[in-house]
């Protein structure tokens, strides 16, 4: 069997931490169960594309007790957990392609290497996957009759995609599950960013100015989150809707520009490019602390960092301090890539658990009506987020109501006033 991780040796290690995060797994535990019994992806081909970690670990042990024939890389090259890579190789026997720390050549030798498995399925995180099947492997696309993608980044591009009519197979949205951005999103960003950034600085977040970059569904969990930890939180838009919604929260909005001048800690969440220029790396106070949590380190002019800077050094593990030509010191986290992965561990399993049940679920739902989907962007189908919901719900011992006969026929009539 082919695969390329770090050292086979960790897999021990690997294997205990995959055990733990799954025992906080239940929806997921539940759909493994029923996979095991009915194999729905019997003989699928399957290339996942994904942060490889303890929760990612359990999915794919899902999907090939499914009966897929999976193969794996990394979607990031600072997120590889390199035990969990290694125990999925010795003891689940799936090929993984991924290594803590791997440069851009390898990351994209990886990519192409789980797509010479010529996958049927794709399962993606930052559609660099997608990206790379459309561009340079083109001659697989004939054995592609489906997909699905992660997140908000990489959903911008499948949808920039369709839209110029370039989009050769169907995908479905997981990201825009109710089940996964509510919770994943929000839950699982906030306290994992938070989490990353402490765990790189060991600074005290009380008492400073922590400026947000974006307020989507992760921008407003990190903002929660660091409001919690006791600081002053600085939202920045550019969207008037969540702007107003991020001040009617009690967080103080501003423009980036001037938020600069002002900022202890500044994480990016938006997705887009450039976010944080160079013009407002030239107003930050000596020893600011830049993070990014956005799918690409593109959300921060490293570049043009780069070029301010009369020297540059790594003070400590994930923390590179750039010093300007007038002394003053910028110090960005984990190479400005997602500094949850990077210097942590990602999100909690429990958050998890909902995001794979809607990735493993719509897998399922894309094998068995391919042929009816038109290539585009689908969302996660109703009946599948609110599955999860519910076994959710059970998992945690929460019961809720059931509507009446009589409450189901006034929601259904129109005759019915005051």
């Amino acid at each position: 069997m082919k695969y390329d991780v770090k050292d086979i040796k960790f897999a021990r290690d690997g294997a205990l931490r995959i055990e733990w995060a799954y025992q906080n797994m239940p929806v997921l535990n539940r759909i493994r169960k029923r996979f095991a019994k009915e194999k729905p992806l019997k003989g699928v081909r399957l290339a996942a594309c994904l942060h490889v970690t303890t929760e990612t670990a359990s999915l794919m042990q899902t999907l090939k007790a499914g009966g897929a024939r999976v193969t794996l890389c990394a979607s990031n090259p600072l997120s590889t957990q390199d035990d969990v890579a290694a125990s999925l190789v010795k003891h689940d026997k799936i090929p993984v392609f991924a290594i803590k720390g791997e440069n851009n050549r390898t990351y994209y030798k990886h990519i192409n290497a789980v797509l010479d498995f010529k996958p049927q399925f794709t399962m993606d995180d930052g559609a660099d996957l997608v990206s790379t099947l459309h561009s340079e492997r083109t001659e697989l696309l004939s054995y592609v009759q489906g997909g699905t993608e992660e997140t908000t980044t990489g959903i911008i591009r499948l949808r920039s995609m369709a839209a110029d009519g370039v989009l050769q197979y169907p995908i479905i949205a997981v990201n825009d599950a109710q089940t996964k951005h509510f919770f994943d999103n929000r839950y699982g960003t906030g306290q994992s960013t938070v989490d990353g950034i402490i765990r790189a600085t060991n600074r005290l977040l009380a008492g400073t100015y922590f400026v947000v970059c974006g307020y989507g569904w992760c921008g407003r969990g990190v903002a929660m989150r660091a409001r919690g930890m006791g600081a002053n939180v600085i939202v920045t838009e550019v969207d008037p809707l969540p702007a107003l919604e991020a001040v009617m929260d009690g967080f103080t909005v501003m423009p980036i520009g001037k938020a600069a001048r002002i900022g202890d800690f500044f994480c990016t969440l938006t997705g887009n490019i450039n976010v944080i220029r160079k013009e407002h790396f030239s107003y930050m106070k000596d020893g600011a602390i830049v993070a990014n949590s956005g799918h690409f380190n593109v959300e921060l002019d490293l570049v043009g960092l780069e070029r301010m800077a009369k020297s540059r050094r790594v003070i400590r593990p994930f923390v590179e301090e750039f010093t300007l030509k007038d002394g003053r010191r910028i110090n960005v986290l984990g190479e400005g890539r997602l500094i949850n992965l990077a210097a942590a561990e990602g999100h909690p399993s429990s958050v998890m658990d909902m995001s794979f049940a809607n990735q493993a679920l719509s897998i399922e739902f894309m094998v068995k009506n391919k042929k009816p989907l038109a290539k585009q962007v689908y969302p996660v189908p109703q009946k599948i987020d609110k599955q999860i919901a519910k076994e959710k719900l059970a998992a945690m011992g929460t019961k809720i109501d059931r509507l009446t006969a009589e409450q189901k026929k006034y929601l259904a009539s129109w005759n019915i006033g005051t």
